[in-house]
């Protein structure tokens, strides 16, 4: 029996080596999907949607470069966190090259402004900074925590050995943590006494 995700990747497989119609059958396939995992980024639908929109059209210009050596779901999950990152940052950008009108000062889009402590946009802030100061921490963080790979899948995609996946991944992770509880803008509590 054929499980969906092999159809998938043998629709990746096939649309990487220049099948218009297999691209077509993948796009269509994969686009709820895509829509779900932008959503785990990004807090509003629209936004998620247009980060959708542009991960399909990332698949579809750039599918030639998928070689097979991983899942193309693993490839896929790059794209999506990439996409829906630039989508926080133009959403943050956008903010700031506004002039705030008094309703706008007095209630801040929660797109771009941290509301509560743990939500999504703090975990974009955080891993803006992570990206920053430590930026060989973030993939991992990102597959892991955010896209559920395992740590086999990481590993490959990464082309590390899982040993070295789980130490980056437990580094972020460490990292990260006090910048969610105090806030982004807030600087780290030092470790220890």
């Amino acid at each position: 029996m054929t499980r969906p995700g092999d159809v998938t990747e043998a629709l990746a497989v096939q649309a990487s080596g220049g099948d218009q119609g297999a691209l077509d059958a993948l796009l269509r396939d994969i686009g709820p999907d895509v829509l779900r995992r932008c959503a785990r980024f990004l807090l509003y639908r629209e936004d998620a949607e247009e980060a959708a929109q542009d991960v399909l059209v990332q698949v579809a210009r750039n599918i030639h470069r998928f070689e097979g050596r991983s899942k193309f779901s693993t490839w896929l999950y790059t794209v999506v966190a990439n996409c829906s990152r630039q989508k926080y940052r133009e959403l943050k950008r956008r903010a700031a090259e506004t002039p705030l009108t008094t309703a706008e000062a007095t209630h801040p889009d929660p797109r771009t402004t941290s509301v509560i402590a743990g939500s999504r946009v703090d975990l974009l802030e955080a891993l803006e900074r992570l990206e920053r100061e430590a930026p060989q921490l973030v993939t991992p963080l990102v597959y892991r925590d955010i896209c559920g790979l395992d740590y086999a899948e990481i590993a490959d995609r990464m082309n590390l050995p899982v040993g070295t996946v789980k130490s980056r991944l437990h580094r972020a992770r460490q990292q990260v943590r006090p910048w969610l509880v105090d806030g982004p803008g807030t600087p780290a509590a030092p470790d220890g006494p």
